[in-house]
């Protein structure tokens, strides 16, 4: 059965210490994607920092990841970027679930991850109309 999802949430990426993070469905995307910057490759390591200094659940951490891959992935303003793919584990709904992410600068953008059609499909239904239903869910328990 289906888990019905609305156009934003906010989720946590457990393996990443990140909580708390805005997240905004975008059912024309198909890959995820997570705002990171200082990434880099190091004796075929991958580096980077999630979110940047500016948010207000950045902690400095870099994170090494031995297994990702480049691929190139079309972004929302149609240019062709050549980004990482690492994958990781989101907490939604109180469940978590593996994710790959591809990696890029979203800074100027309102929601750092984008969550797209490869994560969404076999397991949500969207509702535009609606917002934060995991985090609605979760919090309405824990009271």
């Amino acid at each position: 059965m289906k888990t019905l999802i609305g156009r934003t949430d906010i989720v946590d990426f457990p393996k990443l210490e990140l909580s708390g993070i805005d997240i905004k469905v975008d059912s024309g995307a198909y890959t995820s994607s997570f705002h990171c910057h200082h990434i880099e490759v190091e004796n075929e390591v991958l580096k980077c920092q999630f979110l940047d200094p500016k948010h207000n659940r950045y902690h400095e951490k870099y994170f090494y990841f031995k297994e990702f891959i480049q691929k190139n992935v079309k972004s929302s303003n149609g240019s062709i970027e050549n980004r990482f793919i690492i994958e990781t584990e989101i907490l939604i709904f109180n469940e978590n679930h593996t994710i790959e992410l591809s990696l890029t600068e979203r800074g100027s953008m309102m929601y750092p991850v984008l969550l797209g059609r490869k994560f969404l499909s076999k397991k949500f239904i969207i509702d535009t109309a609606k917002k934060n239903l995991s985090f609605k869910r979760i919090n309405s328990k824990n009271q």
